[in-house]
């Protein structure tokens, strides 16, 4: 009797904490049912269990299930994307002003729109270059639409000196911006300093004006914040966006962008 009642015991415990990870993750009524049973069937046995036999019938159990693990795998996804989408929308309220009204960020489509969208971008990004046409797109057809380019060169020293030299042109000529943006992120082969100032040039800038600018330490404070908020976004890759209160990953299209745009306005 004492051994069946290890048993017993043993297989509760197993089967009760294989079941209670399957019964929490598809709301089964049945799996719930099986998890009381068990539970209930282990608490009775008043025993100690053996280890090696409680870790046998679990991985027995899951080898012959293994459809929880990808279940419970993906409950774990969907709690910490909502765990992060609550912690950007506190990063979001607390950055207002450097997410979507930092003076180092070009604007484009309507200064004054009635709803801001912020991209993330990198010269060197390829992602970045096809996305271009959907801010194109998005700023043509919606002309209530602001949007806000902000640097973030994540792709090596090219990339970074590209930032800096469209930085100072960007207070030098700030209605030149877009111009600037387009020629440099549209252009073929690699963003360097000397590929940005070569735009910066054909676009009225003195080259010694420039390059004093370009010293100018607040850029690299800029930089760095940005750095900073971007890592408390959890954005990571460029493109990525700030539309109202979402932080949207990914070059997804103007399609998904647009409906964004249009939840942010209904969200006024």
């Amino acid at each position: 009797m004492m051994k069946k009642a290890i048993l017993l015991g043993t297989t509760g415990v197993a089967v009760a904490l294989a079941m209670l990870g399957f019964g929490f993750v598809t709301g089964s009524p049945q799996a719930a049912k099986a998890d009381a049973t068990q539970i209930a069937q282990a608490a009775s046995a008043d025993t100690r269990f053996d280890r090696a036999e409680v870790e046998g019938i679990i991985r027995d159990y899951l080898l012959k299930n293994p459809e929880v693990l990808l279940e419970a795998q993906e409950a774990l996804e969907a709690k910490q994307k909502e765990a992060q989408r609550v912690a950007s929308l506190g990063v979001i309220k607390d950055a207002k002003d450097q997410i979507f009204n930092s003076a180092f960020d070009g604007v484009v489509g309507n200064p004054n729109g009635r709803v801001t969208i912020v991209e993330f971008y990198d010269y060197n990004c390829g992602y970045c270059k096809r996305a271009m046409e959907d801010m194109q797109t998005l700023t043509t057809a919606d002309p209530e639409l602001r949007f806000v380019l902000k640097e973030f060169p994540i792709l090596g020293p090219d990339s970074q000196k590209a930032s800096v030299v469209s930085m100072a042109f960007h207070l030098m000529m700030p209605e030149k911006y877009g111009e600037f943006h387009n020629a440099l992120l549209g252009a073929q082969g690699r963003a360097t300093e000397a590929a940005a100032i070569k735009v910066a040039l054909s676009l009225g800038a003195n080259e010694a004006t420039l390059r004093e600018k370009m010293k100018d330490p607040s850029i690299a404070e800029a930089l760095s914040k940005t750095y900073d908020l971007a890592n408390k976004l959890a954005i990571t890759g460029t493109p990525s966006y700030v539309v109202g209160n979402e932080v949207v990953f990914g070059a997804l299209g103007q399609d998904v962008l647009a409906e964004k745009i249009e939840a942010a306005k209904a969200a006024l």
